[in-house]
């Protein structure tokens, strides 16, 4: 298991200096063939993969992706390097839109962040509702907290917790995780070894929830909502984006009968739950919420 994520963090470092090494525009040229830069965790709990196979296999055209923390993946796109990403911190993505890089923000799925910690709970915040009050007593108790601290989705999110908490987390307590930039999966099993706190998506936490002693202690606040986006590179930013046929796979993906159906049941049949929801506006449309 070592070898094997070794491996797959070794082959992202090795694309990320293949992406620095190209010209504008490099890879984003080929016709049948869309290269997606997603946030990790959707990636780590195998939807992705999922999604870009069906979608192959009905219409021939080729998806690969590459994951990074929200940031980085715009950062990628900025260069004109990808035809879409896919990402969850609604600032960073507001912020790629208006400077020009981006189409549109599309709505895809959502899931929910967690906090997760040790089953004894010293902090005490076990099945409280209110995220930031939760926050505060881990604050106030000087009990472990790992962040990721990379300007991921996850990050951003959890920064925003903490400004709702009142909060600006500093001192021994608060440790920011060095290879937070691995994931979500690597930093949920840091915080296993530490014993400690954690703001993580719940995909991750039950993709882990067997190999792991943390537990989910609080949930349900909609602050902790998690909503992943779409976002197709503006063409007119760079001219060998290819555009049409990123359409045709954002317009599968949002189709209620089609890429929102495999959204809808991804994970039932391992977890008992899907592990995301459907959120496209046409599946909103669809089930009478139009918001």
């Amino acid at each position: 298991m070592v070898n094997k994520n070794m491996n797959k963090w070794l082959y992202i470092a090795f694309f990320f200096i293949f992406l620095s090494l190209l010209p504008i525009s490099g890879l984003a040229d080929s016709q049948n063939f869309i290269l997606m830069a997603s946030t990790i965790g959707p990636i780590d709990s195998g939807i992705v993969d999922v999604l870009e196979e069906a979608f192959e296999n009905e219409t021939g055209i080729r998806v690969r992706h590459i994951g990074a923390g929200t940031g980085a993946a715009l950062d990628i796109a900025r260069k004109g390097n990808v035809d879409l990403v896919m990402v969850h911190a609604k600032s960073l993505e507001e912020k790629f839109v208006k400077e020009g890089y981006g189409v549109e923000r599309i709505d895809l799925m959502y899931n929910d962040f967690v906090i997760v910690g040790p089953p004894d709970d010293p902090a005490g915040i076990k099945g409280m509702k209110d995220v930031g009050e939760a926050l505060r007593k881990i604050s106030n108790k000087d009990v472990s907290f790992i962040s990721r601290g990379d300007k991921s989705g996850t990050h951003v999110v959890e920064m925003a917790l903490w400004e709702k908490a009142g909060v600006k987390p500093s001192g021994t307590w608060y440790i920011i995780y060095e290879k937070g930039s691995l994931g979500n999966v690597a930093t949920l099993r840091y915080t296993d070894q530490m014993k400690a706190y954690t703001v993580i998506d719940r995909a991750t936490f039950l993709a882990l929830q067997k190999e792991i002693k943390l537990v989910i202690l609080v949930e349900g606040d909609e602050a902790m909502l998690n909503y992943i986006s779409l976002i197709p590179v503006n063409p007119k930013k760079f001219s060998k984006v290819n555009y049409n046929d990123t359409m045709a796979f954002v317009n599968w993906l949002t189709d209620p009968q089609k890429g929102q159906l495999i959204i809808k049941e991804f994970g039932r049949d391992r977890y008992g739950s899907p592990l995301f929801f459907p959120n496209s506006q046409k599946w909103r449309s669809l089930k009478g919420d139009s918001n």
